[in-house]
């Protein structure tokens, strides 16, 4: 095999291997919490050497940020592209883009993980609705940056809005993300089959006038 084949094929190795581990530690951190998630529980459930998470991790506490760094990147690095092309475009946006270029991304890649049981999702709510400085550290760098550029576009696109009004529009706007990334099923009991959570051309055209309404409102 020649050498540049060799390391290509180690690469992928590598890169499956670093998968397997990063999805494992979702799985026990959703359901242990971050206290009860144990590197030989994930190192079991990934099928690696707990010393190979080590050598790659160092510790539970790196660990859990590169997995939450992984999905933050997947979410937010397509929710600044929309962004992006909106504010760069002829003209100017409206709301309603603004807001369905936040939703989209959470919702798509929430309802896209939930065939693994969501835990992902689960794990976000977990830690964003925390007080402890390690969970709001991880917030602070790995979705701060974005929520600020969110927050200065609906003042962009409504001006009327305060800083503390787009602050706090965009703190409840996300509540409405968080709780719909994963697909439960409770819609459709609700309306005897008539909401399917997981269709997300039809949450998006709820969601978003829903959103856009409650935004308005605060405008002084």
């Amino acid at each position: 095999m020649p050498q540049s084949t060799a390391r290509h094929a180690e690469t992928d190795r590598g890169e499956r291997r670093s998968d397997a581990i990063l999805d494992a530690a979702e799985q026990v951190f959703a359901s242990s919490g971050y206290k009860g998630a144990t590197m030989r529980e994930i190192a079991e459930l990934a099928g690696v050497a707990q010393g190979l998470i080590h050598y790659h991790y160092k510790n539970k506490e790196t660990l859990f940020e590169q997995l939450v760094a992984r999905r933050s990147e997947q979410i937010n690095g397509h929710r600044i592209a929309l962004l992006d092309r909106l504010l760069s475009g002829p003209g100017q946006p409206d709301l309603e883009q603004i807001v369905e270029a936040l939703f989209r991304p959470t919702i798509e890649t929430g309802l896209d993980l939930a065939r693994d049981g969501g835990a992902f999702a689960r794990l976000l709510v977990s830690f964003a609705n925390s007080s402890d400085p390690r969970d709001q550290k991880v917030l602070e760098t790995h979705y701060d940056p974005v929520a600020t550029r969110f927050i200065a576009a609906f003042q962009q696109v409504e001006p009327a809005l305060t800083r503390a009004d787009a602050v706090w529009a965009y703190m409840f706007a996300i509540g409405v993300g968080m709780t719909m990334m994963s697909k439960t099923g409770r819609p459709a009991r609700l309306s005897d089959g008539e909401c399917d959570d997981g269709d997300v051309e039809a949450m998006l055209a709820r969601i978003v006038p829903f959103i856009c309404a409650g935004v308005r409102a605060l405008k002084t």
